[in-house]
């Protein structure tokens, strides 16, 4: 073989590699995108940059994949069910009172299935895993408690919260979604 045949050859085995790489990552970008959908998008904005925001949601899936995370059994979800009804029967009277509750009914929930109580940040992270379609209902839930505890949140606000917050409470009652963690690096 001449030089140059070993020359073409090593450039077109570089470009197969090249293309190759990028098929992966652009496969790793899709399923991420899918998996997180908005809060995929969230992150890509905060961090600047999409491979951040990817590194991060990956390390949140490997978290979340130690963790022991369960279901509620039927009698765990009855009980808690009761508690949303009476949460939403307290709004009519007590509507901040009743959105105090529903994020402690929220956080209760989250405890009871093994999600780690941390700060609310991480919270949000680790509900994003496997709640990818409401965490942002948890976000905006968080945001206008916070602004009502200052004084900045009316009543339509609140009511707002109660319906994001139950977004969360029905996704986090379901039996449907069981924890896996599935690898999107591949």
């Amino acid at each position: 073989m001449n030089t140059l045949t070993v020359v073409l050859i090593v450039i077109a085995l570089a470009a197969v590699a090249f293309a190759i790489v990028m098929y992966a990552q652009r496969e790793r970008t899709r399923r991420l995108r899918n998996k997180f959908g908005d809060e995929y998008d969230r992150l890509v904005h905060d961090r600047g940059n999409p491979r951040k925001a990817e590194e991060e949601l990956l390390s949140r899936q490997k978290r979340l994949a130690r963790l022991h995370i369960r279901e509620l059994n039927q009698e765990e979800v009855r009980h808690f069910s009761e508690s949303w009804r009476a949460t939403q029967a307290q709004f009519v009277d007590a509507p901040g009172e009743a959105v105090a509750e529903a994020d402690r009914l929220v956080r209760e929930v989250m405890s009871t299935r093994g999600y780690p109580m941390g700060d609310f940040e991480q919270r949000a992270s680790d509900i994003s895993v496997d709640h990818s379609q409401v965490v942002t209902n948890y976000r905006l839930a968080h945001d206008i408690a916070a602004r009502h505890g200052a004084g900045e949140a009316g009543t339509e606000d609140l009511r707002q919260a109660m319906v994001h917050y139950r977004a969360l409470f029905e996704d986090l009652l379901s039996t449907s979604h069981s924890h896996q963690f599935q690898e999107v690096t591949k």
